[in-house]
């Protein structure tokens, strides 16, 4: 087992936690939640005495098992990196980052993005933030289904969810801010770049191992 991280990879994963957890200081702060186990977070930090981070890396706890014995040690244990990178780091975030006035619609289109950037990030650095994302790399891997198209079908379960906790104002801006951050994926991420951060890196090294056999 390799877990030996290069500069490139701690530089990659490194920014993809930074937006991730910043993306998760902009929902927060104006009520709205997203998809994935970040949403399943936001919505139960609502409602339970606990903050985001706490919760975001307990909800994810059970799927890193799923990352271990599916696509290995690596990417499971660099997936654990994230997943606390983004609990402390969004905790922090959160004491120091205060906004006067944050209307919705800036909250979700800046928080989504900054959450779209981070998970492409981290995908490309064969890393996950946890959760759900595992399951949709595994599926894009093996079916070729965009993990992007399979976050925003998960997503439509937490806003279902999120309907009790929220106003539909909140739910509306949530999905808005959700629609951005799987788009973002789906547009800029594709497995092939998995483990090199390289556009088409594994369909051109496959192509070109073809060629020579």
């Amino acid at each position: 087992m390799k877990m030996r991280l290069s500069v490139f990879d701690v530089q990659g994963l490194a920014f993809g936690i930074v937006m991730l957890s910043i993306g998760v200081v902009f929902l927060k702060s104006a009520g709205l939640v997203t998809g994935q186990t970040a949403g399943i977070a936001l919505l139960l930090s609502y409602v339970l005495p606990l903050d985001f981070g706490p919760l975001f890396f307990l909800v994810g706890l059970p799927f890193l098992l799923l990352a271990w014995v599916k696509r290995g040690p690596v990417f499971a244990l660099r997936t654990v990196i994230v997943v606390l990178g983004v609990s402390v780091v969004s905790q922090l975030f959160a004491q120091t980052i205060l906004f006067e006035r944050l209307e919705a619609w800036a909250a979700a289109l800046l928080g989504g993005a900054c959450c779209g950037v981070g998970l492409v990030a981290v995908f490309r650095h064969n890393a996950s933030a946890g959760g759900m994302t595992i399951v949709g790399i595994l599926i894009e891997q093996k079916t070729g289904f965009k993990a992007g198209w399979f976050q925003l079908a998960v997503d439509a379960l937490v806003f279902l969810a999120s309907a009790f906790v929220l106003t539909p104002s909140q739910l509306f801006y949530s999905f808005l801010g959700a629609l951005i951050t799987n788009f973002a994926v789906i547009w800029n991420f594709d497995v092939a770049q998995s483990a090199t951060g390289r556009p088409g890196y594994g369909r051109s090294a496959k192509r070109g191992a073809d060629q020579g056999a």
